[in-house]
């Protein structure tokens, strides 16, 4: 039987239902993996390594690393952490351009989509909303070797996140 996913503190309900949703049909599909972030593990790491800038993202932003689906939901963290992306709604947008640039899937389209309404519906008169944005993520995913399914940070916890940035060729 799947375990439900941990919960961040700072999730609305309707997001954890989504997040529950993806885990029951990742199960369906046969695509949910056993726990690859182990927090404990991250934060032993010495300061400025990946693994360790891991943890150190998760804690500045009050969240728990997703322990249950498949590994790009996992890792889903991961991905902010070598893009410098934000975890509001427009860094949200912005990393699922940056992955349509690594390799177009449906699924991030419609989570792109889904936030450009959230973002649309949320702006202020005094807030900006730049297209730019999103295309220079989109550029900057497209011009990586970054694979949002194979990449295996796992192996790659103990170096500066430089260098991880580096290998895959994010600037």
């Amino acid at each position: 039987m799947m375990q439900p996913s941990a919960a961040s503190p700072n999730l609305p309900a309707r997001i954890q239902k989504l997040l529950d949703l993806l885990d029951r049909l990742t199960e369906i599909q046969g695509k949910n993996v056993s726990q690859i972030v182990e927090i404990e593990k991250l934060r032993s790491l010495p300061t400025a390594t990946f693994g360790r800038t891991w943890a150190n993202f998760l804690h500045e932003h009050n969240l728990t690393p997703f322990t249950t689906g498949s590994r790009r939901k996992q890792l889903h963290d991961g991905v902010h952490v070598l893009t410098g992306y934000g975890t509001d709604p427009i860094g949200e947008a912005e990393l699922q351009a940056f992955l349509l640039g690594t390799k177009f899937t449906i699924t991030n389209l419609m989570l792109g989509l889904g936030l450009l309404r959230v973002i649309h519906k949320n702006l202020n008169s005094q807030q900006q909303f730049s297209w730019d944005r999103l295309w220079q993520a989109y550029q900057r995913g497209l011009h990586s070797n970054f694979d949002p399914d194979t990449w295996q940070p796992e192996k790659l916890w103990h170096l500066p996140l430089t260098n991880v940035q580096a290998l895959f060729s994010i600037a």
